[in-house]
């Protein structure tokens, strides 16, 4: 498998409509070289890591973030500890600046430690960074977040909202693969996560054959990229994504979307709930409740609720944010 690249030339690209329905709208990856380059932040670290550093000290905040730090002897790969009870890494609490001074001391040691700021919300922790850098999202009212660190490993997971994310600094060495190759990743708990989504627990450097067989049908379908400052990459919704930051000095910035309305819910805490109610019931239950979800879910043909008037028909009509609050109120209960 490939993936689709374009090479941004030009402002085309950057019309609105074209950029939402074209780019952010895609169902398959794209990979656009030099989305961002006229961005000031990817030139500040195409300059080099200090001028990048002082950059982006210039939109920091003192608010506290939680970062990663992981021992040198884990080369950057951020996961489990032997027993998987725990993580090979601890979780601090710093500002943004002290991380940023922090990073550029790591820059001068040999073996140096593996820090690590994912997801950290760009309009609150980095205010005004967006009015210098930012992308044509229209009215997609996106999460925009910055991942800072040195080099590091982050295990393939998925992600529900859809994402576009911008290299700003360093490079990136990008996996994906896609949502059917799930049984083929040999994925860890969903209870104890390093970031809240569940990982591979296989070493995409190193992987164990023998251990985890069924990999080597997933590599068949893999799709591998690296990306340069100012390169940005369409990672479609439920798509696996293997993260790799190839340089002493990496910012990413991200933005995430998703197509249904917020108040719709997040698909997972349905799947916790079906694990408590529905997983372990008898082989007959669990067939009739696969059939139900079909009909009302997964596949709610027309025809199977033509029979009720649409005035009397409920959650069954197309769900509105008073029915999701008034459905969410009902569970609370249920759940008490």
């Amino acid at each position: 498998m490939s993936i689709t690249v374009i090479e941004h030339k030009g402002n085309d690209l950057l019309d609105v409509d074209h950029f939402v329905s074209e780019v952010l709208g895609s169902a398959e990856p794209l990979l656009i070289r030099g989305l961002a380059r006229s961005w000031p932040a990817v030139s500040a670290g195409l300059q080099s890591s200090d001028a990048i550093a002082a950059y982006l000290q210039r939109f920091s905040t003192a608010k506290e973030v939680t970062a990663l730090l992981g021992g040198a002897e884990h080369r950057g790969r951020l996961f489990y500890n032997e027993a998987m009870d725990g993580f090979n890494f601890e979780y601090i609490r710093t500002t943004l600046t002290q991380a940023i001074e922090c990073l550029q001391q790591l820059e001068a040691q040999s073996d140096p430690e593996t820090l690590y700021v994912g997801s950290t919300n760009v309009d609150h922790w980095l205010p005004g960074f967006r009015s210098e850098n930012d992308l044509p999202v229209g009215e997609y009212e996106p999460l925009v977040s910055i991942w800072l660190g040195n080099r590091s490993t982050v295990a393939a997971h998925y992600d529900f909202p859809s994402n576009i994310a911008v290299v700003v600094a360093g490079r990136r060495r990008v996996t994906l693969l896609p949502p059917e190759q799930l049984e083929n990743l040999y994925v860890g708990p969903l209870d104890l996560t390093p970031a809240g989504q569940s990982i591979s627990l296989v070493d995409f450097s190193a992987p164990d054959y023998e251990r985890f067989p069924r990999f080597r049908e997933a590599e068949q379908a893999a799709l591998k990229v690296e990306l340069e400052p100012g390169d940005a990459i369409v990672i479609p919704s439920m798509w696996w994504h293997h993260m790799e930051a190839l340089e002493s000095f990496n910012v990413l910035v991200n933005y995430w979307w998703r197509d249904t309305p917020a108040f719709m819910g997040a698909p997972l805490n349905v799947l916790q709930h079906a694990l408590l109610g529905l997983r372990d019931l008898p082989p007959e239950q669990s067939a009739a409740w696969e059939r139900i979800f079909d009909h009302y879910v997964f596949n709610p043909k027309p025809e199977n609720f033509s029979h009720i008037p649409a005035s009397a028909r409920g959650v069954l009509n197309p769900i509105r944010e008073d029915v999701a609050a008034g459905l969410r109120a009902a569970l609370r209960k249920k759940l008490l």
